[in-house]
């Protein structure tokens, strides 16, 4: 017997209130403190923007090894990216309120280029950097009306107010605005642009605290995981799985989900990113599901896909080949390997996969160089995950995006390194967009045997996910520990 819908939906929306619950008034005040910085009258120099000195107890707040190791490298990647004497200003960011929703605020996490920086989610706050003299925490005060309705303590850091007078007595240098510029703030794309590129390269690989976090989310993804396995039967809904498996992250430690949870049941398992509904699981029926836990900001990411019954023939061969194709590009996630190439190599046996199936003719190769694979296979091999799903990901400077249907999704072009924890997701779809699409028939009228696809079309999608960190001594599967066979 499920737990009962209410109180499953109770235990999430307590959990969810208690973690982000914001007030639209009070951030208002963060955000206007913040544009005040960046916005001095003409006439007026930034100094007559400073407040009265600021009085506190506070004291410095970067006590851990790891942020100020993570400060460290962020410092020696922008000198390399030859920052020279430019300061460098990464700026929080700001809650974003609901059109039309009162004091209703979508949640908010500061930028990950930031947080990862400061561990903070401090609204408006913005980290200086002057190479000269090191690492500055500007952040806004509390106001009373924050105290009473929020318990908001004053975080530990310089005031914001103080900024104005720290940028002026830099006055000459330039400056570059990374995370989210601050409002009214000047942003030079150009500039910041390899800076960026610097810095998301320091933060690919995880240290020891964020791989922590990490598995702390995937022991909850996998007690969430478990519960819904256990749902696969005639009669559970999409909504109703997702219920009861988000409300298990919750008493396993997670403390949200990492991204929208996906639960598709039969052909809703082909819509890549589908919103659980109504929709009720029927004998047969393949039911996919991607999801996980997050745990102060760090995320897994996981996919599995069900059958409600024994499978059938064509079920299992497909499932098999998935299967197949996943564990072969876990082997290839090791040091040194380009992304790109991983990508190709699952490509290509996806291409000979369905060519035995009956489903492509042809050779691989070809196959794969004609984009025919991507008519059931029509995204990349997998992203980095961390600080949030897709945490870091990205091209190498100098790399761009390839216009190929079987390479345009990939979402990273770039060697492996240690530390990097990757997703790797092979998938096989039968989406009827891509399927009735009449140049998509023209294109591959002799490399796709249409009459079985077309008979297959209603057959959903499978997709099989696992995270796995890369290591010197090669690929360690963290998600290992949930099932994945029939």
């Amino acid at each position: 017997m499920y737990p009962t819908r209410g109180r499953a939906e109770d235990c999430l929306a307590l959990t969810w209130r208690l973690m982000r619950r914001r007030r639209r008034d009070s951030r208002r005040r963060d955000c206007e403190r913040v544009s005040a910085v960046f916005s001095a009258a003409p006439g007026r120099s930034l100094r007559d923007n400073v407040a009265p000195p600021y009085s506190s107890d506070m004291s410095d707040h970067l006590t851990s090894n790891h942020l100020t190791l993570r400060r460290r490298r962020a410092a020696s990647a922008w000198r390399d990216a030859g920052l020279g004497d430019d300061l460098v200003l990464v700026g929080a960011g700001e809650p974003i309120g609901i059109p039309g929703g009162a004091d209703q605020q979508f949640p908010f996490h500061t930028h990950a280029e930031y947080y990862w920086l400061t561990e903070s989610e401090c609204a408006g706050a913005v980290l200086t950097y002057d190479p000269a003299e090191g690492w500055t925490d500007f952040v806004p005060r509390v106001t009373d009306g924050e105290r009473v309705w929020e318990g908001r303590t004053q975080a530990p850091g310089e005031p914001l107010e103080n900024l104005p007078a720290w940028l002026a007595a830099r006055r000459g240098r330039r400056w570059v605005m990374l995370g989210c510029p601050p409002a009214g703030a000047p942003f030079d794309a150009e500039r910041a642009a390899p800076l960026r590129d610097a810095l998301s390269h320091a933060r690919r690989p995880k240290d020891q605290h964020e791989l922590d976090r990490m598995r702390r989310a995937i022991a909850a993804t996998a007690a969430g995981f478990r519960v819904a396995a256990d749902m696969i039967r005639p009669g559970a809904t999409e909504r109703a799985i997702q219920i009861e498996m988000e409300a298990e992250f919750a008493r396993r430690g997670g403390e949200g989900t990492a991204y929208g949870t996906i639960v598709g049941v039969g052909t809703n398992a082909a819509v890549l990113h589908f919103s659980p509904g109504a929709r009720a699981v029927r004998a047969g029926d393949l039911v996919l599901i991607d999801a996980g836990a997050e745990v102060q900001r760090y995320a897994a990411d996981v996919t599995r896909t069900f059958v409600a019954g024994p499978p059938s023939a064509e079920q299992r061969a497909l499932y098999e080949l998935v299967l197949s194709v996943e564990q072969n590009g876990i082997r290839r996630c090791v040091a040194g390997a380009e992304w790109r190439d991983v990508h190709l190599a699952a490509a290509g046996e996806i291409a000979q996969g369905l060519v035995d199936f009956g489903l492509l003719r042809g050779g691989a190769d070809s196959l794969v160089e004609q984009d025919a694979h991507a008519l059931f296979f029509p995204h990349g091999l997998g992203h980095m995950v961390g600080l949030g799903v897709r945490d870091a990901s990205g091209f190498l400077p100098g790399r761009t995006r390839s216009t190929r249907p079987g390479l345009a999704n990939l979402r990273m072009d770039l060697p492996l390194e240690p530390g990097y924890v990757v997703t790797v997701e092979p998938g096989i779809y039968f989406i009827a967009a891509l399927l009735d699409n009449p140049d998509n028939r023209a294109k591959h009228r002799d490399t796709v045997n249409w009459e079985l696809a077309d008979r297959l079309r209603d057959f959903g999608g499978i997709r099989i996910e696992d995270n796995v960190l890369v290591t010197a001594e090669g690929p360690e599967v963290l998600t290992a520990a949930i099932p994945k066979t029939l």
